[in-house]
């Protein structure tokens, strides 16, 4: 395909052409943008998707000029209002970032100074580039806090940026992106980090901003749910080329290319599991040919007459809060309050909610990584809290876990069959003569060569080392996986293919799963019955299609109301989506005791708690 786009509108203010940019020495280049065209025009935003490795934020770096130039050669044409970056000298282009262009970042705590509060950081580019002495940067950067919707924004000026949360973090940098009313703004998934419901606030404050302003935007990310939400246009790349572009409607509409077909096959569709009784794994589409791959069928392994694999009653796990001079409890954080749920044979619950509701708390509890100070956790009737230890070691190896970074679970300098086979050796689940047989056992359970074994982590994709986790588990022969946003920091389709895989190794081997994420989308794929957690306590729970067909809660609407949808023809006005919360504080006095929470029966295994 030609990556050349057509001419740009009157009011161009981004034009990139013939974009192509290498990293390594002038004798062995690596390029990792080929040919790259496109224009951004003034009051338009364009989405740059695609996964990862695919150059989008090589793109990025480039418009700001902020590739290494010891390594890295640019070559093209990049025009902001006509004035070509590439030929400027260091000193005009520090005067042009921040002030023609402005970059947020995926995570705004690596871009904000921890040591220096966020008046002063936002009053910085007002000092260096409009010319504003201190009290009036002061002014301003209040100004610009409330025009980004920071509460109690003049009061909060000097508080420093590890007093706010992730989402009123990425809104300083927002506002410090947009401190001098630049040309275009580049946003590099400023969202993928964030809980749903954060993540629609931020899409429509970036939205209404652009609105307001007619300011350019340039958004980058691997989700096509968000390219559907906000973008006027869509630019495809995979391996540093555009394989595909056009406006968003026809471009979902009717994809030509077949890796855009396969991106958008693999995006889990809130709805699309209506009327039928339990998971089933995606059809997809051969990113190179385009042929579709039908979901195969699968047994459904769950038996609600046995006994359940997993009972947790009246579990509380709470945080200490040290202070004073000795040290002394002055609080405690109730990170999880009074939970109770069960899990059958083959079943698969889900938590879901925010960043802080206690939903890993639950996961890391019931392993025995935090200590709950009330409660029973049973395992296929046995009680672990408060095990012996020789005892509770048995149990811990029906009972795994799978974290969201793959690569932070795994020792780079081990090799993986290494660490497929540790588990192996200390459980006596295998002697070292025969424990090679069983890692290539494994690997082959999650759809993996043999050979493999002896690379490291580091030589494996993102989507990889998560089967190597899975594979390192599967020879313990758990009864229950807990799989804690395991899928969350993976591309859409490989995030699709995993979850199918995760599907498959339940129906071959009977496991249950407590399926823990943040992505009501993905949840609705996999799960039998789904639980939603509020501030640490479960505020709604029932079976899957019970719950996201007649969601009975405040908050459980909420979150579906935030879930953006992969369709451009669908796009909501989400005014007041968050309307609904208590006192979000989870800290209370150490001898505080919360109030107990009704739950009423909305149906048969439906349950809501009763809400003021």
């Amino acid at each position: 395909m030609n990556s050349t786009s057509p001419p740009g509108p009157a009011e161009t203010t981004l034009s990139v052409r013939h974009l192509q940019v290498a990293f390594g020495t002038p004798d062995q280049p690596r390029t990792v943008i080929h040919d790259l065209s496109f224009d951004v025009a003034r009051g338009e935003m364009l989405a740059i998707v695609g996964e990862s490795g695919s150059g989008k934020s090589v793109t990025a770096l480039s418009i700001m000029r902020l590739l290494p130039e010891r390594n890295a050669r640019v070559r093209g044409e990049i025009l902001l209002d006509g004035r070509d970056l590439l030929k400027l000298g260091d000193t005009e282009m520090d005067a042009v970032r921040g002030a023609a262009v402005s970059m947020i970042f995926q995570e705004p705590m690596t871009s904000l100074n921890p040591v220096l509060t966020v008046g002063y950081q936002i009053g910085e580019a007002l000092r260096r580039h409009r010319g504003f002495d201190r009290r009036a940067a002061r002014a301003e950067a209040a100004r610009l806090l409330e025009r980004v919707h920071v509460p109690q924004a003049r009061a909060r000026i000097d508080d420093f940026p590890h007093q706010f949360s992730g989402g009123m973090r990425q809104r300083v940098m927002i506002a410090m992106a947009l401190a001098c009313s630049p040309s275009i703004l580049i946003a590099d998934e400023p969202t993928t980090a964030l809980d749903v419901t954060i993540q629609a606030q931020i899409l429509d404050l970036i939205a209404e901003l652009q609105r307001e302003e007619r300011m350019a935007v340039l958004f980058i990310t691997h989700d096509m749910g968000v390219v559907a939400e906000v973008a006027d246009r869509a630019l495809v790349m995979r391996e540093g080329r555009c394989v595909e572009h056009g406006a968003t409607d026809d471009l979902f509409a009717q994809p030509v290319h077949p890796y855009t077909r396969a991106l958008l096959a693999a995006v889990p569709r809130l709805g699309a599991m209506n009327g039928k009784p339990r998971p089933e794994p995606f059809s997809l589409v051969d990113v190179d040919t385009g042929e579709f791959r039908p979901a195969p069928a699968l047994r459904d392994t769950l038996d609600p007459s046995a006994a359940p694999v997993l009972e947790v009653s009246g579990l509380s796990t709470r945080f200490d809060v040290r202070g004073g001079l000795f040290g002394r409890v002055t609080a405690r954080v109730h990170a999880v309050e009074n939970v109770s749920l069960s899990i059958q044979p083959g079943e698969t619950l889900a938590l879901v909610g925010e960043s802080g509701s206690g939903k890993s708390t639950i996961g890391r509890s019931v392993v025995g990584l935090n200590q709950p100070q009330e409660g029973s956790i049973k395992l296929e009737g046995r009680e672990l809290l408060g095990m012996p230890a020789r005892q509770l070691r048995d149990a811990r190896r029906r009972i795994q876990i799978i974290f969201q970074d793959p690569f932070a679970s795994l020792d780079p300098r081990q090799t993986v069959g290494a660490a497929i086979a540790e588990p192996l050796l200390a459980h006596g689940l295998a002697d070292p003569r025969s424990v090679h047989e069983h890692v290539a056992a494994a690997l082959a359970k999650v759809q993996l060569q043999p050979d493999m074994s002896r690379r490291f982590p580091h030589e494996f994709s993102g989507g990889q080392r998560q089967r190597i986790c899975l594979a390192r588990i599967l020879g313990l022969q758990p009864r229950l996986i807990i799989a804690d946003e395991s899928v969350s920091a993976l591309d859409v389709s490989v995030k699709a293919r995993i979850i199918n895989l995760m599907l498959e190794l339940q129906a071959d081997l009977g496991m249950s799963y407590l399926f823990i994420s943040h992505d009501l989308a993905a949840v609705e794929r996999v799960s039998h019955r789904i639980a939603v957690m509020y501030l640490g306590e479960i505020v709604e729970i029932g079976p899957r299609e019970a719950v996201l067909n007649n969601p009975q809660h405040p908050y459980t609407r909420q979150l579906l109301e935030a879930v953006p949808i992969p369709d451009p023809t669908r796009r909501r006005n989400r005014a007041g989506l968050a309307g609904w919360q208590r006192e979000r504080s989870q800290t209370h006095a150490p001898t505080a005791t919360l109030p107990q929470r009704v739950y009423r029966d909305v149906a048969d295994a439906h349950r809501v708690m009763v809400w003021e």
